[in-house]
């Protein structure tokens, strides 16, 4: 998991004022862009844990911003000359320290975006960071006001849930002078002021809700607020009825119970289309004994209809219902194709409140399950494919997934292994900001396109893992909101930790101690088994689940930790209550032992073995030890092993962009690099466990991680698939995932690997076949000794029998050549899949002795003709290129044979003659 982006927090109208983020306010009561204006920064009040790095700075802090023509388009339209690079001081934008991390910034908006002179501001993009922009807060967006008559409501403080017979202050601007201002107290006679620009009122609340509205009037304009005040209302106290589980609950077509855990709150009311989004105390939450949660039933809804609502806690906090199955958002749902989801209902804008919010629907179609009897592959069998939705498909729908299952079923994986696709912040992302667990995320399609999707996938036998996101929540998640005290989770939350305990936490961070966390990821692990048959999960940042504090010491946070597995333990025994053998996938990396010991009771743990691939692709040396489940001391081979996930670099183009070169061997020449993934692969799928492979891998897939942003849109290549190489590297991919799924070598304990050097060999050893698979990942030819008996061996890419007259039999290996080597006939794949045809038999020599006269060529560098004597029978003769691809062969019976190399490239090739059951090899050079 890896995350990069930055928060979004709307600056928007709550009742009739506009609410500036505690972080960021103006001196002037209604700044203009025609105008210079003070923008004051307060970073204590910034929400992203990022900002926290400004804290206590007096000096480093920038302004990056930009200008905006619309009140709801880009808000960075417009860029002060200069500001390109994020990573270095922007000098224009060096703020000024206030203290007590306060800062601020003088700017004139229109000379310092430079927005020509005819069209309008409407608002500004804001955020702060550090020089080399390694520290930032979250986005801010500042409404600026124009010329004509404006007015802003100061006090009374809307969230302040007041007492019957209180006091309150209305204060109130107008941008001009007024001819008259009206208070109207609603049922009540308005009260008016005459030609002022200003209202100091005050009066006594008598009644909840108490609705004001405020109306200013000058000449011909008039603009008009209004606010709703709240009295601290009577909580009536009735037990939960039964059967009713926190959240949703659906009783009939027309009637719905709505529970909500919210201990420490006060009073709840709902508010939502059912009611206009008014706040009405017939809506008030009922209040269980123990004061853990609030419900409420609501009759006489239409059937089949779709009502959002939210939750308004104590009378200032509105959120969406932690379980519901779907959300609307108020600003990226508009970027949601209609194709993608055809009729989503439109976000309410007369929610006063904001933010995300629920939707419930009686009567909904129950999805018609094609497949309901799924058997899932076994798991030390399976075959992952990692995939995000965004950067697999053009259209980024769940149904165009399903409807690339050929794909896969050529390929052979039979599990897909989906990044998280429950609901997220905003619509570009990895999905590693978790916002509603229970909610498929509606840019990628409906939740039966979803389901749509796992029944296609169960249909052709390939299971459905999911990716989950239990470590940390965004600030969206109703369950951060509710508790959110200005800068960070409260201590009163019973979800989430004030700080996080461990030293890569992003967002907020849970604890996962607490009953209420446990109870409520119980419920969504069951939820998506029963209610969308998926088939596991791969839990990301699973070392985060700690309460042992060991922030910024990485080290000590991966030593064993009992309580973090008693945590784990826990969710595995919960888990085969309603599932016994759904794949539970750790994303761990914690010391070998409690690995070890998580293995031993039942869980599959990733292996990333990305940096050593990466590194013996580019032909240097590394292991692969590591990948071998029995190496690290694990009784069941429950090892996840990968060469590439979404977190790590690309081999491809890791070994094209740093690859080592040779006079005659190239890494960085694509056929090459190509030749190299499938030695790669093929050493990788011999390893016994589960695999997992990362999108397009198959073909050499070589964009940068880093391109566009580490979490940026990746561009498609599917293009590539029309490429002989790139499709052969597919084919063979194929060929040994087949190998691998269809036969039961794979599953054997008996088994040994030598990884150390740069020639890998592993052997597998069953009743009934044994395996070897050995790769010379040298730039140099390479001899090696292969630990087979003499005998009759069979080369599985080319289909060619071996005859070994000697035990342990030496060979030559080309740089990049790799065979799979049996005891037994397999079925032989397509042949052209592998860059070599020649099996040897017997070593082959590299022979350069003057003296030798059975096979002597001569001269030796040449321009165009080559004289060869190659003894009394004749043989084959064959010509090689140093990456082991045939260019030239034929035959002769004479002992002499005229080469003619007057077409050939100037370079240094290989020339073997094959006489007699014997291989004998020379270099030559072509001037």
């Amino acid at each position: 998991m890896k995350i990069t982006k930055n928060y979004t927090f709307w600056l928007f109208l709550i009742a009739p004022f506009l609410a500036l983020s505690q972080a960021v306010s103006t001196k002037e009561v209604f700044p203009n862009g025609d105008n210079e204006i003070t923008i004051i920064f307060d970073v204590k009040q910034a929400k992203d844990n990022r900002a926290k790095g400004l804290l206590g700075k007096t000096d480093d802090v920038f302004l990056w911003s930009g200008a905006g023509t619309s009140e709801n388009g880009n808000a960075f339209e417009f860029t002060p000359a200069g500001q390109t690079n994020f990573a270095a001081p922007f000098v224009a934008g060096k703020m000024t320290f206030v203290g007590n991390d306060v800062w601020s910034i003088k700017i004139k908006p229109r000379t310092y975006f430079n927005v020509p002179a005819n069209q309008p501001i409407k608002r500004l993009g804001l955020l702060l960071k550090n020089g080399d922009g390694k520290i930032q807060t979250e986005d801010f967006f500042l409404p600026l006001f124009d010329d004509k008559l404006n007015l802003k409501i100061i006090e009374p403080n809307f969230s302040k849930v007041y007492s019957q017979g209180e006091k309150v202050k209305i204060r109130a601007f107008t941008s001009k002078k007024a001819d008259k201002i009206g208070i109207e107290f609603v049922g009540e006679t308005p009260v008016n002021l005459i030609n002022i620009d200003s209202v100091n009122y005050d009066f006594t609340i008598n009644k909840s809700p108490q609705k004001i509205i405020i109306t200013a009037q000058s000449g011909i304009e008039i603009i008009s607020q209004n606010f709703t005040l709240l009295v601290k209302p009577t909580v009536e106290t009735a037990n939960l009825p039964s059967n009713i589980h926190d959240g949703i609950n659906y009783l009939n077509n027309n009637s719905v119970i709505f529970s909500f855990f919210a201990p420490q709150k006060q009073f709840i009311h709902l508010i939502g289309d059912f009611n206009d989004w008014l706040v009405d105390n017939k809506f008030l939450m009922k209040q269980t004994p123990d004061k853990q949660r609030f419900w409420l039933q609501i009759d006489n809804l239409e059937k089949g209809r779709e009502y959002a609502f939210q939750y308004l806690i104590d009378g200032s906090i509105a959120v969406g219902d932690p379980y519901c199955e779907k959300i609307l958002d108020p600003n990226h749902d508009k970027n949601i194709p209609q194709s993608n989801y055809p009729n989503l209902k439109t976000y309410p804008t007369q929610n006063s409140y904001g933010g995300t919010v629920s939707v419930l629907q009686t009567a909904q179609t129950v999805y018609n399950w094609k497949i309901n009897n799924f058997k899932r592959p076994e798991k030390e069998n399976l075959v992952i494919y990692e995939l995000l939705i965004r950067d697999f498909i053009q259209s980024r729908k769940y149904r165009d997934v399903a409807d690339s299952i050929g794909y896969f079923k050529r390929l052979g994986i039979n599990a897909i292994e989906l990044m998280p696709v429950n609901e997220f912040s905003a619509n570009e992302s990895w999905g590693y900001n978790p916002t509603y667990y229970m909610a498929p995320d509606k840019a990628y399609g409906t939740k039966d396109d979803l389901k749509y999707l796992i029944d296609k996938c169960h249909e052709n036998g390939i299971a459905v893992i999911m990716d989950v996101v239990f470590n940390h929540a965004d600030y969206e998640f109703p369950y951060v909101k509710s508790y959110w005290d200005g800068a960070q989770p409260s201590k009163e939350s019973p979800f989430l930790n004030p700080k996080a305990t461990h030293p890569f936490s992003v967002f907020f961070d849970f604890n996962h101690e607490s009953t209420a966390t446990q109870n409520y990821f119980d419920r969504v692990l069951e939820f998506w088994l029963k209610e969308y048959k998926i088939d596991g999960y791969r839990f990301d940042l699973s070392k985060g689940f700690t309460q042992n504090f060991t922030d910024p010491n990485v080290d000590l946070w991966g030593k064993i930790d009992a309580n973090r597995m008693n945590i784990w333990k826990r969710f595995y025994d919960k888990i085969r209550v309603y599932d016994k053998d759904c794949y539970l996938i750790l994303e761990h990396f914690a010391e070998n032992a409690e690995e070890v010991e998580l293995s031993s009771y039942g869980f599959m743990l990733w292996g990333n073995l990305n940096g050593n691939f990466r590194s013996v692709g580019k032909g240097n040396t590394a292991s692969f030890d590591w990948l071998n489940y029995q190496r690290r001391g694990w009784s069941a081979s429950n090892l996840v092993g990968y060469m590439e996930s979404h977190d790590e670099e690309r081999l491809m183009y890791d070994v094209l962009k740093n690859g080592k070169s040779t006079q005659n061997y190239d890494l960085k020449n694509t056929a090459t690099a190509l030749d190299r993934m499938k030695a790669l692969a093929a050493i990788f799928f011999s390893y016994p466990g589960p695999k997992m492979i990362w999108q397009f891998g198959e073909f050499g897939y070589d964009v940068n991680i880093d391109f566009n942003g580490r979490v940026g849109n990746k561009p498609l290549k599917w293009e590539y698939l029309k490429e002989k190489d790139r499709l052969n590297l597919y084919k063979v991919y194929a060929e040994l995932i087949k190998l691998k799924t269809t036969n039961p070598i794979f599953k054997t304990k008996d088994f040994t690997e030598s990884s150390s050097l740069s020639v890998k060999k592993t052997t597998l050893i069953s009743p009934n076949l044994t395996l070897q698979v050995v790769a010379n990942f040298d730039v140099d030819i390479k001899e090696e000794m292969l630990n087979l008996n003499a005998g009759k061996w069979y080369d599985y890419f080319t289909g060619k029998e071996l005859n070994f007259t000697e035990n342990n039999p030496k060979i030559y290996l080309q740089a990049g050549e790799f065979h799979i080597l049996t005891n037994q006939k397999l079925p032989t794949p397509e042949q052209g899949l592998v860059s070599w045809t020649d099996s040897f038999t017997k070593p082959f020599v590299v022979s350069n002795e003057k003296n030798e006269t059975d096979f002597l060529i001569f001269p030796n560098p040449t321009i165009d003709l080559l004289k060869l004597k190659i003894g009394n029978n004749g043989g084959e003769i064959i010509v090689e290129n140093l990456y082991g691809q045939r260019i030239y062969a034929t035959e002769t019976k004479n002992n002499e044979f005229d080469l003619d190399l007057s077409g050939f490239s100037a370079g240094t090739y290989l020339v073997k003659v094959v006489s007699e059951n014997k291989v004998k090899v020379k270099k030559v050079v072509r001037k």
